[in-house]
């Protein structure tokens, strides 16, 4: 099932977009199914769980931290991760590369933006995104490549376009002021059930976990 589903997605997504394996709660088997049939890169939520996957994967795949990352596990998280999805502050920015710094690391992050302004999710708000950007510019051991965005969990699909369309043009606006060191390069957006949209306003990062390996296992 799970190559089945990997080589139906590839084949409709178009060229230059790219499959972010959600692996939250996956097994190690499946993940390597996942790799085996072509999955490039692995998205992990928590540190913990990703430190356990990637003892058992390793460098086979990339890995993409896709969930909120707390200041404190950033120097275990820049040993596992190629790319963090998920920096929300000139802080959580600042650890990471200061960890990085260390080790002799450029880690590659993407701004996650609070596209629908929910007071309960992470993500910078769509208007202090600029600043932030310009804030962390110079960080010697990080470079923003793209924005990243969640949008809300509603049932018509519809209603996450104008979110996705919001973090696009969020996108546009900072390539278009030419800030030393940033790279506008990716945008993740969408997950199995919204990606197509996502794709539709511009994505070229799609973060698909039920669509590859079914229904999540409650353990």
């Amino acid at each position: 099932m799970i190559k089945e589903n990997i080589i139906k997605i590839l084949n409709e997504l178009p060229q230059g977009v790219q499959i972010v394996g959600a692996a939250k709660t996956r097994t190690r088997e499946e993940l390597k199914a996942a790799i085996d049939a072509g999955l490039v890169i692995l998205g992990e939520n928590y540190v913990q769980e990703a430190e356990k996957a990637f003892e058992a994967i390793g460098r086979v795949a990339k890995w993409h931290l896709i969930g909120h990352l707390q200041s404190n596990k950033a120097k275990k998280a820049v040993t596992i991760f190629d790319m963090i999805e998920t920096v929300d502050s000139a802080k959580l920015a600042k650890a990471i590369d200061r960890e990085c710094g260390k080790i002799g690391k450029v880690m590659e992050i993407l701004i996650e933006i609070n596209s629908g302004e929910e007071e309960q999710k992470a993500g910078v708000m769509p208007d202090k995104a600029v600043s932030l950007v310009r804030e962390i510019a110079g960080l010697g051991n990080i470079r923003v490549m793209g924005l990243m965005t969640m949008g809300p969990f509603i049932e018509d699909l519809e209603l996450i376009r104008p979110c996705f369309q919001r973090t696009r043009e969020l996108s546009e606006k900072i390539r278009g002021l030419n800030i030393s060191g940033i790279e506008m390069k990716y945008l993740s957006m969408g997950m199995s059930d919204s990606y197509r949209i996502a794709i539709e306003e511009g994505a070229n990062l799609v973060r698909i976990g039920t669509g590859i390996f079914g229904p999540r296992q409650h353990r």
